[in-house]
């Protein structure tokens, strides 16, 4: 008999890819998804799906009861540190009060197990190469602090009720198994230079004065399919012992956004001019993960480069043309 998973948000960019990476795996998905941001196309025919905001708790208890997962991954968040600097409270809605929903619903419900979708943003602007895990946490973004939260209250539960939990903090994503599941996300560098690229305007760099080599942003990217095997990584690992962990999921490398703009021109053969803009709120300069304890406890490595991911999403933003 396969294990259950519940996956919050799995009709979103990433949950989609983890939907299909947990089917791959053998498990049976249940996706929960509010549709404020994900799209009901992204759930595969024959993945049960129940439309519900997280915040419900009743619901999200009774859903709980009725699958009886073997644990959940929680993935639905709000997920911009720039929106979250103008809607503060939005972010402490729904990524807060969605964790303790959820974490009252898992004790109604006895499940015991939770992968939580974390984020990079936890660290701020750290003032090391490669940030490890444990690291200090200086969030720059309400947006970072939700997360923060998010991983502190899951943490203090697991240990209060003998729970399993892995936070996964995971870096800038890119790519696309699929068009269908391509990233629709309005803030994202890729899909923002994509559309530049539809529109025939100049693509956007935000800030030029930043201290790193080229004056931008510099940051981990991962590949959104090596992210969905992580996720089934921790819940697997979860299957078979209570860890309280916490693991930085990205390739340990750093790109600028220069570099993410010239890999764009090498995959798409279009050399578009970009247009230097003015500092987005809430942007640290420069985060770059340590990835050897993943490697070590989940024997998880990412696979792709930044080449193969810019790729996938060009790839699917042709198809899209295309359809």
């Amino acid at each position: 008999m396969s294990e259950t998973v519940l996956l919050t948000g799995g009709a979103g960019y990433i949950g989609a890819h983890v939907v299909r990476a947990l089917l791959a795996s053998g498990r049976e998905p249940v996706v929960l998804d509010d549709l404020s941001t994900g799209l009901g196309s992204r759930v595969p025919g024959g993945v049960e799906f129940e439309q519900c905001d997280v915040v419900d708790t009743t619901a999200v208890a009774a859903l709980l009861r009725r699958v009886q997962p073997t644990g959940v991954i929680h993935l639905a968040a709000k997920k911009s540190p720039t929106e979250s600097m103008s809607d503060p409270l939005l972010y402490a809605r729904e990524n807060v009060g969605g964790v303790v929903s959820l974490l009252d619903a898992l004790r109604a419900a006895d499940v015991s197990r939770v992968v939580f979708s974390s984020s990079c943003s936890v660290y701020g602007t750290p003032n090391v190469e490669l940030v490890g895990e444990d690291g200090p946490t200086v969030p720059e973004s309400p947006y970072g602090e939700s997360k923060l939260y998010g991983e502190r209250i899951i943490e203090a539960s697991a240990r209060a009720y003998a729970w399993g939990a892995v936070n996964l903090r995971y870096f800038n994503v890119v790519g696309a198994a699929a068009p269908e599941l391509r990233d629709t996300g309005v803030y994202n560098l890729v899909p923002l230079v994509f559309r530049s690229l539809r529109e025939s305007t100049r693509p956007q760099v935000f800030g030029s004065d930043y201290p790193t080599p080229d004056g931008t942003c510099v940051r981990d990217y991962v590949d959104v399919r090596d992210l969905a095997a992580a996720h089934v990584r921790a819940a697997e690992a979860l299957e078979s012992d209570r860890r309280v962990a916490t693991y930085n999921v990205g390739r340990g490398e750093g790109s600028s956004v220069l570099e993410v703009l010239d890999a764009v021109r090498q995959v798409t053969g279009v050399d578009s001019r970009h247009e230097l803009v003015g500092r987005r709120p809430g942007d640290p300069a420069r985060i770059v993960g340590r990835v050897d304890r993943i490697r070590t406890d989940l024997g998880w490595t990412a696979e792709r480069d930044l080449l193969d991911m810019v790729g996938s999403a060009w790839a699917s933003e042709q198809a899209r043309e295309v359809t």
